[in-house]
């Protein structure tokens, strides 16, 4: 059966790779109806579309009925990125068997990441867009689902857009519950089946993750005092103010949650513009700033807490060095100056953007009496989840352990287990500083489910050079999940 399972689930992985998804594109939005022909031999196959989804895009469910009601839940996301840095072998990037040797013939040639070719010419590798993030996770899980024999009920999901705006996630989480209860289900465990990188030897990428890192994108926009260039103290630059907070907030330290030896990334700007719209001697009256937060067991308000604290230094400083007064406050009490929302911005722009113009609309509907600087969130949050069962934990790690797969508390990576695991807070404070929160996107509660992440692992995923380690994940990893699937379900 081992060499069997391994063979299908190599054909599902290429297979899958072969039918293009790139997010946001019709061929996305066409990938569920390929995928439910290709699941028909289950007990009950079905779709859902994504309500208010402007691609029209579905995820799709899948039951196998077992004896038990106890229900195991594989889930993954079939969206990829781009394929535009492939280049001249851009009409190769899912043709993953074809891709390999032209691949190879181009590193030869050029000489560039001679790791890359190493791995390529080993025969270990496989590359071609998303096989490794992550259709060949989803691949392992469908053949563990189609091969298994025991007791368990397994339901496979399979969701849209989790490399944008995870609306696939958001959609389907909230929908466990019901589906759970319409099919007497007794959900015992979720599995994400998303890929790990592993630049080393495979040893970081042969693991469960128990957990996944969360996210917050928090925003400052700075309202200045615009004065003539040849007057800088008349005035106070809202380039030097973000220039303050860009400083104060560059990989600090305290907002680098560690857990045992796992450390979360430190902050770094991701955006920092003014606002003007061309060249003149007046300095810039506005400036807009994010980064991403990482977090693992934080909760929205202690990183609030902690964001504000930094922005209060650097704001001082500003106020300092100017001689003029800056006052810091939150989105929220702008909102609360204003009395009003701000209008929905238009669904194309990314959600950042969509923030920057609504917090500009309320700044132009108050009269701020001093240079401001406005904290808030600028787009979807990922709350951090982790395992509370230590029993179930520990099964699991028994389970997966004579395939020589470790565990780690956190995937490292943003995931979709933030929606459908058990969620670190709750989300009020980020609902009431999100200027776009229920218009540019909507939040469901969690669905709480204990939730890991057992998938392939590779290297240089979103690249052109992305590759997935085959024997992982075609010859180890189908194996494994039936033994966590078997475990889980014996687990009294």
């Amino acid at each position: 059966m081992k060499n069997d399972l391994a063979g299908r689930a190599k054909e599902i992985a290429l297979k899958l790779t072969s039918w293009p998804s790139i997010t946001g594109t019709a061929d996305e939005a066409g990938f569920a109806e390929k995928l439910t022909d290709l699941l028909k031999g289950f007990d009950h196959v079905w779709t859902e579309k994504i309500a208010g989804d402007a691609a029209r895009r579905s995820n799709v469910f899948a039951i196998k009925r077992g004896r038990s009601p106890k229900t195991i839940v594989l889930t993954g996301h079939f969206d990829v990125v781009s394929i535009e840095d492939f280049g001249v072998l851009k009409h190769l990037a899912f043709d993953c068997e074809i891709l390999l040797p032209a691949l190879i013939s181009k590193l030869r040639a050029t000489g560039e990441n001679a790791g890359a070719l190493t791995d390529f010419e080993s025969g270990d590798f496989l590359p071609g867009r998303g096989l490794l993030d992550m259709k060949a996770g989803l691949a392992a899980g469908i053949a563990a689902i189609e091969s298994y024999k025991g007791d368990a009920t397994l339901l496979f999901v399979a969701v849209s857009d989790e490399e944008e705006r995870s609306a696939g996630a958001r959609a389907a989480a909230p929908l466990l519950k019901s589906i759970a209860a319409e099919h007497k289900l007794d959900i015992q465990l979720v599995v994400n089946l998303d890929a790990i990188s592993d630049q080393g030897d495979g040893s970081s990428g042969r693991v469960i993750t128990y957990g996944s890192i969360g996210k917050q994108l928090i925003t400052a926009f700075v309202v200045g005092k615009q004065t003539h260039a040849g007057y800088p103290q008349d005035g106070v630059n809202a380039a030097y103010v973000a220039a303050e907070l860009v400083t104060e907030f560059e990989l600090a330290k305290d907002l680098s949650e560690t857990t045992g030896a796992e450390v979360a990334a430190p902050p770094t700007a991701l955006y920092a513009k003014d606002l003007k719209q061309g060249y003149n001697v007046t300095t810039p009256a506005q400036t807009f700033v994010y980064w991403n937060t990482m977090q693992h067991q934080r909760s929205p308000d202690q990183v609030f807490e902690l964001i504000m604290a930094h922005a209060r230094r650097a704001v001082d400083r500003a106020a300092q060095r100017t001689g003029h007064a800056i006052d810091l406050i939150t989105y929220a009490a702008l909102e609360t100056l204003a009395g009003r929302k701000p209008s929905p911005r238009d669904a194309r722009l990314d959600l950042p953007e969509q923030s920057r113009l609504a917090t500009l609309e309320i700044v132009e509907a108050v009269h701020l009496a001093n240079p401001t600087v406005i904290i808030g969130f600028g787009s979807i949050p990922y709350p951090a989840v982790l395992m509370r069962d230590q029993k179930l934990r520990a099964t699991i790690e028994q389970a997966v352990l004579p395939f020589g797969i470790g565990s780690v508390n956190y995937f490292a990576g943003i995931s979709d287990m933030s929606f459908f695991g058990e969620a670190s807070g709750d989300l009020s404070l980020v609902a009431a500083n999100a200027p776009i929160w229920g218009t540019g996107f909507t939040m469901p509660d969690a669905a709480g489910y204990p939730c890991i992440n057992l998938g392939p692992w590779g290297r240089d995923y979103h690249q052109r050079l992305e590759r997935l380690h085959a024997p992982y994940a075609f010859e180890v990893l189908p194996r494994a999940l039936l033994a966590v699937i078997e475990a889980v379900v014996k687990l009294g």
